[in-house]
């Protein structure tokens, strides 16, 4: 599946219409390497003029824990070709499980000099649901001109919201004095 750039679309609209919700604080977040000074709060800082700059060998590796099973919709990733060149991504891994041990790879994108959002929807491979996890690892495969090192400048990882009205048959009976007397009202 072909990564859907969102140069002109911001990824935060569904979030503030409030069919998605951005569940990256709930995590706990850890690189594969970086430099000092450009890591887990340059890219979870908002600010497109900051990034993680990697410092080893591919693959890079950005490893996002939930401490419960976590619904993820997609991850938005905004990187910008025009700045960082041969440290822009070209090949990008998702993976999703329960630990470092039993990961699957959901998705594999190749980016052809992307600037601003990219949009990665994350479905499960065996029902096309959003996929279910207590671990996401976005894997860095490649860079444009085979460079060594990576910069990502921010990553949101949303969840869907659930539309479920509260019923009142939800709650059973009424069964104690104290709470019998708001049963009608007069």
């Amino acid at each position: 599946m072909l990564p859907r750039p969102m140069n002109d679309l911001n990824p935060f609209r569904a979030e503030g219409l409030g069919k998605l919700r951005e569940v990256g604080s709930q995590a706990i977040w850890s690189l594969s390497s970086c430099k000092p000074g450009f890591g887990v709060d340059q890219l979870r800082d908002n600010c497109m003029d900051t990034y993680w700059q990697s410092d080893g060998q591919l693959p890079h590796l950005v490893n996002i824990q939930f401490r419960r099973k976590t619904t993820v919709q997609d991850i938005s990733i905004y990187t910008d070709y025009k700045l960082d060149e041969s440290y822009t991504p070209s090949r990008i891994s998702v993976r999703a499980g329960t630990h470092f041990n039993d990961l699957q790879e959901v998705e594999v994108l190749d980016l052809n000099e992307p600037s601003g959002w990219v949009h990665i929807p994350t479905k499960s491979l065996s029902n096309g649901k959003p996929v279910r996890a207590f671990m996401l690892q976005i894997a860095v495969v490649s860079n444009h001109q085979n460079g060594r090192d990576t910069h990502i400048r921010q990553i949101k990882v949303h969840s869907p919201t659930i539309d479920k009205p509260i019923m009142v048959d939800d709650f059973g009976p009424f069964s104690t004095v104290e709470f019998s007397q708001y049963q009608y009202l007069r």
